[in-house]
């Protein structure tokens, strides 16, 4: 028996002209699918489609739970397509490998000619698409040597460009550069085809000109994505900033091409997006405007960016005097702001520059060709993460260069020094004190950025000719806003992952009004995006804690109520209100908070790498780094859905992460028992709900990825002793033996909090009872369910005394949803209901639902105000109208 599941764009439409590749990620039922040889794809005809597959995620049976999926670039992409699994028996218990035991290469499914190949040698990697050839040298200083399009090489020595700045001159009085460029130290193929490959590239800037004796800072991994067919390959460059903040001051970031030209000047062409999908079109010497009109098809041909005919055709006013009319051979865009872009350009170095336009927003592309082809560039979130900036030089000689620009060299430099003093907090009485008055948990020597991290997405274009307007604006919006095949939320719901939620239902009035709800919650916050400008290099994809009435501002500069750095869980939200709706624009925004609260609110190296920060005026901050900020909890979504590789590295850093407790108390400044605790690796005090939820998140997605025992086993024992505690969850905290990766089951004490279960701690609990036979798990996470929201009587009749620190009522009204669903009890759903409806200190009024705009002379500039939304409590509000509708949805009145 085979079993098909529909996939569709996520758009709603297939891409326009040509796609280039893409790949998607999918779940599977438990115990049905062996691996991924067993699927294979077909487009909306049934025609069988080349396919590549592998697995993301194995069920505890070994049968498959998420694979990857790939598939070739095509000139006609069908509108959907049907993945399709044999239905057969899963392996049995003996058969079965462990999770993740498997190749990782998966076994691709290929249909039809399609192929990507990659050649190996000593010294380097080839690898060619079928349209397109890249040739990547295993180390130096060149990201590839050479990018070829039917024989003809249209860029080469692609490299990473950086500048560093000593200081700021309004300061220091005067300030120098030096100029970085990327060393390649290692290249992995990871991928190999046949209809996806990918490398891996990993290296450092390295000072110029100095040898191996210059400095080096900036370690950098960059990939490169081919698929059969394609001519164009993507590019993902992601760096840890690990300078001096004091005195380390980057002034530039970016990649550079060479592109060699070769005709003559007036068929050479320029190609400059900006915005709204218009383009700059011109030559390096132009032929229209002139005085003498060379001839309509002389002009017509290269507006076009056709070959001119022979100029022995062309008016000989024009073609006798072609030196006489300059070639312009530099152009810049630069985009320092979400709101203006600026355009110019120079005949050469040494003289100046003529203003072409400005706009709005650039879309981040560019293209150099002749009419022989070229090279096409694209930056995915070019505005949203300004300053950018894009740079042609040469283009009337041999070689020219397309530097995109990351990071603009004519913005101001890069500035993360903390933003203020200290103002005295130098005791944990004194921060304490600060905590009361701004909220901000500063402590000396924490607020520093070393080791915070920023990924790039980029698409390179080999062009066989200059492209027609149509194709460029094509390129640029994929470029832009890449084409993505996914599942339905119907056919997601019904394999069983993520826990609790449900497709999106309006069929009762009830139900209507609470969708409706969420609905506004969603626009208001995208709209806030846009009216307050939450974008920029380190700030896209975050937003912000709590707002400011008065001011009519969020509180973007009072300590911890401006970045809220996943503070309950917006990443949640987000992403299960994708996965119930299937919504483009809220699978965009919650990428976009992906990529940034999983690189820019973490640490990838040094003394906290694995931690994130707490909300904070700047995103590094804040003195609390904690395990609940870079749970995978809030990643594996994306991963999973996309199959994303640099997010895969995201999870992988943190297999080890209960390490931290060992250098880095995150309650050291509270701990009630702080005279006697002194951490060591036998006696670690681990919280229950945020520590712990982080850590069986990161044992969990381990285990599923690749099979760790050492995960397993650490995810499994930590359950059982849970369970085996007189208390369970109620207990607050245990002492976690790192070497043995057990907890001592011996505490008998009772502590709760209203932050335990509001990053992640619910969603990961509830699929680990559906994973894990574990009935003393069960028992006590149930426990904890009932009583949180429980009556004094009901909690001091089953522990002895009435629990404290119970707040966020209505969005621990999902615990006793939860607790009611498993145990069918009517009455427990009605006082989850009660608890929703009367426990939203915010969102408990229709009044919370509408919007009033402020206008100038107050606000700089028009913007929306939800009244009663004022903090980040919206997205438990969220979570907690997603969770109690899939669970006691029948139950809502």
């Amino acid at each position: 028996m085979t079993d098909s599941t529909l996939i569709r764009w996520i758009d709603g439409e297939a891409p326009a002209g040509t796609s280039n590749g893409t790949t998607w990620g999918m779940p599977f039922p438990r115990g049905t699918v062996h691996g991924p040889d067993a699927l294979t794809v077909t487009d909306a005809g049934g025609a069988g489609v080349a396919s590549q597959a592998w697995p993301l995620a194995t069920w505890p049976d070994g049968s498959l739970k998420w694979a990857g999926i790939a598939l070739p670039a095509t000139d006609s992409p069908s509108a959907s397509y049907q993945v399709r699994h044999d239905a057969g028996a899963a392996p049995t218990d003996g058969d079965a490998p462990p999770p993740g035991a498997h190749d990782a290469q998966g076994v691709p499914a290929a249909l039809g000619g399609a192929r990507v190949s990659v050649t190996e040698s000593p010294d380097a990697f080839t690898v060619d698409t079928g349209a397109l050839q890249m040739q990547i040298s295993r180390s130096g200083s060149t990201l590839f040597t050479s990018l070829v399009r039917d024989g003809r090489t249209v860029s080469r020595d692609a490299r990473l460009v950086s500048l560093l700045q000593d200081g700021i001159p309004e300061e220091a009085g005067t300030a120098s550069r030096q100029q970085f460029t990327g060393e390649v130290t290692a290249v992995v193929l990871e991928q190999d085809g046949p209809v996806r490959a990918v490398v891996r590239l990993e290296g450092h800037h390295r000072q110029d000109n100095t040898g191996s004796e210059g400095r080096c800072w900036l370690p950098f991994v960059v990939r490169f994505y081919f698929y059969a067919n394609a001519r164009s390959v993507r590019m993902v460059h992601s760096f840890i900033w690990d300078g001096n903040a004091d005195r380390d001051f980057l002034a530039g970031l970016g990649v550079r091409f060479t592109v060699p030209l070769e005709t003559e000047l007036h068929n050479r062409h320029i190609r400059i997006a900006g915005a709204d999908g218009g383009f700059l079109t011109e030559a390096v010497r132009g032929l229209t405007g002139l005085r003498r009109d060379p001839g309509a098809d002389v002009r017509a041909a290269q507006v076009a960016g056709r070959a001119t005919p022979s100029t022995d055709t062309w008016n000989p006013e024009v073609s006798e005097r072609l030196h006489l009319i300059p070639s312009w051979g530099d152009y810049t865009l630069t985009q320092l702001s979400a709101d203006g872009f600026e355009l110019r350009k120079r005949t050469a170095p040494g003289h100046g520059w003529v203003g072409i336009s400005g706009g709005t927003r650039s879309a981040g592309f560019c293209s150099l060709s002749d009419t022989r082809g070229g090279l096409g560039i694209g930056i995915k979130d070019f505005w949203q993460s300004h300053p950018g900036q894009l740079d042609i030089r040469g283009a009337a000689g041999t070689d020219a260069t397309v530097t995109a620009w990351l990071y603009s060299p004519e913005a101001q430099p890069m500035d993360l020094r903390f933003y203020h003093d200290g103002l005295g907090q130098d005791t944990f009485e004194e921060q304490l004190e600060g905590l009361e008055i701004t909220y901000e948990d500063y402590e000396p020597g924490f607020g520093h950025p070393t080791g915070i991290a920023r990924t790039h997405e980029l698409t390179l274009f080999a062009y066989d000719a200059t492209p027609s307007a149509e194709s460029l604006a094509a390129d640029a919006a994929a470029a832009s806003s890449p084409a993505l095949l996914q599942a339905t939320p119907e056919y997601l719901h019904s394999v069983g992952v993520f826990g609790d939620w449900d497709p999106v239902d309006r069929g009762t009035p009830a139900r209507a009004r609470l969708e409706d709800h969420l609905d506004f919650l969603f626009d208001f916050y995208a709209g806030q995006v846009e009216q307050r400008r939450w974008y920029g290099f380190w700030n896209y994809g975050d937003v912000m804690h709590t707002y400011d009435f008065d001011r009519h501002v969020w509180r973007y500069d009072v300590g911890g109520y401006a970045w809220d750095n996943s503070e309950l869980s917006p990443d949640l939200w987000l992403w299960y209100s994708y996965l119930r709706s299937g919504r483009a624009d809220i699978f965009r925004f919650a990428e976009a908070m992906t990529r940034h609260t999983g690189e820019v609110d973490v640490y990838h190296l040094g003394p906290w790498k694995g931690l994130g920060s707490r909300h904070n005026v700047q995103h590094w901050g804040c003195s609390a780094k904690q395990l609940r900020i870079s749970t995978p909890a809030y990643r594996r979504f994306y991963y999973y859905l996309t199959a994303d590789e640099r997010t895969g590295d995201l999870l992988t850093e943190l297999v080890d992460s209960d390490q931290n407790f060992l250098g880095l108390d995150p309650v050291r400044k509270v701990r009630p028992d702080a005279d006697t605790y002194r951490p060591n690796r036998g006696a670690l005090g681990v919280g229950l709900g945020t520590d712990w939820g982080s850590l069986a998140a990161t044992w969990l997605t381990d285990w599923e990825r690749t099979g760790n025992p050492r995960s397993r086993d650490r995810l499994l024992g930590t359950m059982a002793d849970i369970g085996a505690l007189k208390y369970g969850f109620l207990t607050g905290e245990a002492l976690y033996n790192l070497d043995k990766g057990r907890f001592d089951t011996g505490r008998e004490m009772i502590s709760v909090s209203h932050l335990s279960a509001v990053f992640g701690l619910v969603e990961i609990c509830s699929e680990l009872v559906d994973l894990v036979d574990d009935p003393e798990f069960e028992r006590a996470w149930l426990q904890y369910c009932r009583l949180f929201l429980g009556t004094k009587e009901e909690q001091v009749a089953e522990v002895g005394e009435p629990l404290a620190g119970i707040y966020l009522t209505q969005a621990h009204s999902r615990l006793s949803a939860y607790a009611a669903a498993r145990l069918q009890d009517r009455d427990l759903a009605a006082r989850a209901w009660e608890s929703f409806s009367e426990g939203g200190e915010h969102l408990n009024h229709e009044s919370a639902f509408t919007l009033r705009t402020i206008e100038p002379p107050q606000v700089l500039l028009p913007v929306d105000e939800a009244p009663t939304v004022s903090t980040n409590d919206t997205a438990q509000f969220g979570l907690a109208v997603i969770q109690n509708l899939a669970l006691i949805g029948q139950h809502l009145r």
